[in-house]
């Protein structure tokens, strides 16, 4: 069995011997960010990719997208997103494969609800369409719930989900329309600085000068920030999902559905149910598939949804988290290396946020005010005795 892999490059021709900007990482954040780099009018972008456009966690074949989160800037970020998301197809002409099936956020105590109840709160405040519903109505929803095991829930109609590969492919088409260069099968070997200013980036292929660095390197990205002596407190953990057998009766249509209490979730998926749960899992880079997962999803399901707490899986995922300490993005520049911005540590929330994420990127590096204060994102927040975001709406 052959079990060479392909180096050379088939994006580019070649590796520009200098840049504008490089963009380290070709999954959903990175090429956001080229693109609205490149469409605010920044030139000669080059963006790093280890593997292919989009073969990390953006190679996910379905994923969420939302609004319903219970901090304002995490809303903000959502809600931008949404938006664009339901326009992607005008603007870009690919379809993403959007299915608005909304988001149903289970409560099973009085303190989620309590949380629920505040976050709709905020929410509602904020344009979003969201609602508490009572445990009868979340049945109504979606069939498949127990309601005696609920105390209420939460549902928010105009969340659902998209083919994540296809945003990539929409966002990298357009940036290369830009003049983007991206370049398959190349790592980043180092980043070089002088006087405490970015200076060029190092691949396999050679030295690229440059004075500006975007980390979008997901899972890698501490690694990445390390190059500059930049602290970006990211772990990569493992995350497992699994597709259900065709189904011999028509499916009804369900909400992307989540139990709070243990992070079990489940969707439509074709003609089947698309099952996942953020389980426990020690950091590693391990990208293999194992089972694990599904025994924790079926003893959660046994509480809230029974009728899953059996279901078998015929094909299966695996991919990283690239979690941060308080599971919120970091997103800024670097305090001691000019011309060093990040947008990592997203722990699940890349593809819910990338659209509005490359625009408020595009603003950072213009030096310009934003539709938000990124300030609560910068990595500086988990030195000793920051502010921590604080999100609890986290899957």
């Amino acid at each position: 069995m052959d079990r060479t892999v392909p180096l050379a490059l088939s994006t580019a021709a070649n590796q520009p011997r200098s840049a504008g900007a490089v963009i380290i990482g070709g999954g959903i954040i990175g090429v956001s960010i080229a693109w609205h780099l490149a469409k605010s009018g920044v030139k000669d972008i080059v963006v790093v990719e280890r593997s292919e456009m989009g073969s990390g966690s953006s190679a996910k074949p379905l994923g969420g997208v939302r609004a319903n989160f219970s901090d304002p800037s995490n809303i903000e970020l959502g809600r931008r997103s949404l938006h664009a998301f339901d326009r992607f197809s005008a603007d870009f002409g690919v379809d993403i494969g959007l299915e608005k099936v909304g988001y149903l956020f289970l409560a099973r105590d009085e303190a989620q609800l309590s949380g629920m109840t505040e976050a709709v709160q905020v929410q509602n405040g904020m344009g979003i369409s969201s609602r508490l519903v009572t445990p009868e109505e979340a049945h109504r929803l979606n069939p498949f719930i127990d309601p005696g095991a609920l105390t209420g829930a939460s549902y928010s109609p105009d969340d659902g989900f998209v083919q994540p590969t296809r945003v990539v492919e929409g966002y990298v088409r357009a940036a290369q329309e830009l003049g983007v260069t991206f370049l398959n099968r190349t790592q980043v070997l180092d980043i070089t600085t002088s006087a405490g200013q970015v200076s060029s980036v190092l691949t396999q292929r050679g030295e690229i000068a440059t004075d500006a660095v975007v980390c979008c390197a997901g899972a890698w990205s501490a690694h990445i920030g390390e190059m500059v002596g930049v602290s970006l407190p990211i772990e990569p953990v493992r995350r497992l999902i699994g597709f259900t057998p065709d189904w011999a009766e028509p499916l009804p249509t369900v909400p992307f559905t989540l139990d709070l209490t243990t992070t079990m979730y489940f969707h439509n998926a074709g003609r089947g149910l698309l099952l996942g749960i953020s389980h426990h899992e020690d950091p590693s880079m391990c990208r293999d598939y194992s089972y694990e997962w599904l025994e924790a999803f079926r003893e959660a399901s046994t509480v809230c949804a029974p009728a899953l707490s059996e279901t078998e899986v015929t094909r299966g995922w695996a991919g990283l988290y690239e979690n941060t300490p308080d599971r919120n993005a970091v997103i800024g520049q670097a305090r001691e290396t000019a011309g060093f911005f990040y947008a990592a540590g997203f722990s699940g929330h890349g593809l819910v946020q990338a659209p509005a994420v490359g625009e408020l990127m595009a603003d950072l590096f213009a030096g310009r005010r934003s539709f938000i204060d990124a300030t609560p994102f910068s990595a500086e927040r988990f030195e000793e005795g920051g502010a921590v975001l604080k999100e609890t709406n986290i899957i």
